[in-house]
């Protein structure tokens, strides 16, 4: 039996689990050209909050009544494709579902892990957070020796790996994050030099005390007031880069923004967002130096690892309330 989570209506406001239809349904068959992968590993992102929209964006959304869409690690079960044998462990664009099949070179990329490969660590640091983070600092920000460095959302899968790709790059990193558990982790074990608790601290105040120099680099997970506030500190020709809005990503009206753009004229800064599929082509690069800073220590990683199938929807929605430590994955079960 392949056991299933469908999209069952579209969010508004807050994602429960009344957005979500549970359903068995018969494993499916193979065709010519196709394998059948057995999934052990789902990835939560904020992302998926926006996949769930009824709103063309970067993908198309999820349709109504098909299983919510996630990044997975499986493996091959079955296999009737030349280059895939029973027993790969495979990565690719999934579902939440037990089983999928998959037509390589067609409807999706399917890619083999290397023997001995973490699913965990290929999901995280090297998967589509580690790749955001690697691409957005060093493609967008361009990090310099002695630079103060900003970011939001510093605790999260993506904030963290970019404030420590920051520091390597020779910066003062100053990070912003939800408690003091978090904000100890990031100075503590991260190698930030500062962070601001935003739910006890006053986030303006404190960017101004421990950004002297003002802001060269940031780098912005969250938006809203946290961006009208990094804005008020950017120092000549600052590099802002947008990597997500989790501050608006539930909200039911629209958020406003920030009322202190013409900072960005006054400083001659620079504001940009991206999309990390936009370097797909050279994910293999970044794997490889992220790899080789996790090997040396100079880069270290959370992973918050919940288990159990029926758990899913509750999962998505630990990244909306702060309850993840690090990159937050879900494991049905290890490779056979």
């Amino acid at each position: 039996m392949n056991r299933q989570w469908l999209l069952a209506k579209r969010p508004y406001g807050v994602v429960g689990r009344e957005n979500f239809e549970y359903r068995e349904s018969p494993i499916p068959k193979i065709g010519d050209g196709e394998v059948l992968v057995r999934n052990l590993y789902f990835s939560f992102d904020p992302t998926q909050r926006g996949w769930m929209e009824d709103r063309e964006s970067y993908l198309p959304p999820v349709p109504i009544g098909e299983p919510m869409r996630a990044g997975v690690i499986g493996q091959v079960t079955e296999s009737n494709h030349p280059d895939y044998t029973s027993g790969d462990l495979v990565q690719t664009l999934g579902g939440w579902e037990d089983y999928f099949v998959a037509r390589p070179g067609f409807s999706m990329m399917l890619t083999k892990l290397p023997a001995g490969a973490d699913p965990a660590m290929v999901l995280s640091v090297l998967g589509t957070t580690g790749q955001t983070a690697y691409w957005g600092m060093l493609d967008l920000g361009k990090p310099q020796q002695g630079e103060t460095l900003l970011v939001s959302g510093a605790a999260g899968a993506t904030g963290s790996v970019a404030g420590q790709i920051g520091r390597i790059k020779g910066c003062r990193v100053v990070g912003i994050a939800g408690g003091e558990e978090k904000c100890a982790w990031l100075t503590e074990e991260a190698g930030f030099d500062a962070a601001i608790d935003y739910k006890s601290e006053n986030v303006h105040a404190r960017i101004g005390e421990l950004c002297p120099n003002k802001v060269d680099i940031f780098f912005d997970n969250v938006g809203g007031d946290i961006l009208e506030a990094a804005l008020n500190h950017i120092n000549l020709r600052a590099r802002v880069v947008l990597c997500g809005g989790i501050s608006s990503y539930n909200a039911t009206s629209p958020i406003p923004g920030p009322s202190n753009l013409m900072n960005l004229v006054i400083t001659r800064s620079r504001m940009e967002g991206f999309i990390v599929i936009d370097y797909l082509d050279r994910f293999a690069k970044a794997a490889e130096e992220l790899t080789a800073w996790v090997q040396s220590g100079e880069l270290v990683y959370q992973v918050d690892m919940q288990e159990g199938f029926e758990n899913i929807p509750d999962t998505l929605n630990r990244l909306f309330t702060g309850q993840n430590r690090g990159k937050q994955l879900l494991r049905l079960g290890e490779p056979a």
